[in-house]
């Protein structure tokens, strides 16, 4: 890697992850802090706010250890999987590239679309034209439970969690801030048990998933593994969530997969394919 390549992804990683400056506000909703019984007042005040293009913040503690690791939610960034899963995605996507290992990237689960952006980047640094980086979401956050299918998932509230729901059109806005919305672009939209199953990849170098649940990460795994090359890698961005990792590994036990789970950051872990 020339200077130039490894000074432009080290920067990517740093204005993906916001740590090139710090938070130190975050936005938040008026209901939040002064949740009125009088609905007069608090309509009258919410119309005050808004006709005077005014905004409600607190203070917001900008932590770079939590940020390196992607242990908090940041306000601005456009990914919050942190500086170190971001290292470990690049180590992977330049492997397959310095190897030759044939196959697109894909991303399932995107938030904010953050690390996909940056597979995108790795690809333009490298003057790679001949990949794709397939951004798969439902940009409505995730879903309720199928309890009924999946037992496994019983009491995740993560369909509750607003923040999680970005819209295809967001993710988008922020591909093109970058100068990377392009035709080596491909979005997926919809959830996962309808949308991978008839999406027209056809091989895949690197996958990664970060669908926090058993039900999304076993979709993952089941229709996106067959794909992936000898020498690829697999990326489970959740894999410290215990509903994931059990997700991961009666996968692994189903298909007698025996590779090595490498540890990313004690919160994400990946393995390369050899068979």
């Amino acid at each position: 890697m020339n200077d130039s390549t490894s000074l432009y992804l080290d920067l990517m990683k740093k204005c993906l992850t916001y740590s090139l400056w710090g938070e130190t506000t975050q936005s938040v909703e008026l209901a939040e802090v002064l949740p009125f019984k009088n609905k007069f007042l608090f309509n009258k005040l919410t119309a005050f706010i808004n006709k005077n293009n005014l905004e409600i913040v607190r203070k917001y503690d900008y932590d770079p250890d939590k940020r390196a690791s992607g242990l908090d939610w940041p306000p601005l960034a456009d990914t919050m999987i942190g500086l170190r899963r971001l290292d470990n995605l690049q180590k992977c996507v330049e492997s397959v590239i310095k190897n030759n290992i044939s196959g697109d990237l894909i991303e399932t689960g995107v938030w904010r679309g953050g690390a996909s952006i940056f597979m995108r980047a790795v690809l333009m640094a490298y003057g790679i034209t001949n990949r794709s980086v397939w951004v798969a979401d439902s940009f409505e956050g995730l879903p309720m439970p199928n309890l009924q299918q999946y037992p496994q998932d019983q009491g995740d509230i993560h369909h509750t969690i607003k923040i999680l729901a970005v819209s295809l059109e967001q993710v988008k806005a922020n591909f093109a801030r970058y100068n990377l919305l392009d035709d080596q672009v491909k979005f997926l939209k919809g959830w996962f048990k309808d949308a991978l199953p008839k999406a027209p990849v056809e091989k895949l170098a690197v996958i990664r998933l970060d669908g926090d649940m058993y039900e999304s990460t076993i979709d993952g795994l089941n229709n996106l593994y067959p794909k992936l090359s000898v020498g690829g890698y697999i990326i489970i961005d959740d894999y410290v969530l215990k509903n994931c990792r059990n997700a991961v590994h009666d996968y692994r036990k189903a298909h007698g997969i025996t590779d090595e789970i490498l540890d990313i950051d004690g919160i994400g872990a990946y393995w390369q394919r050899t068979q």
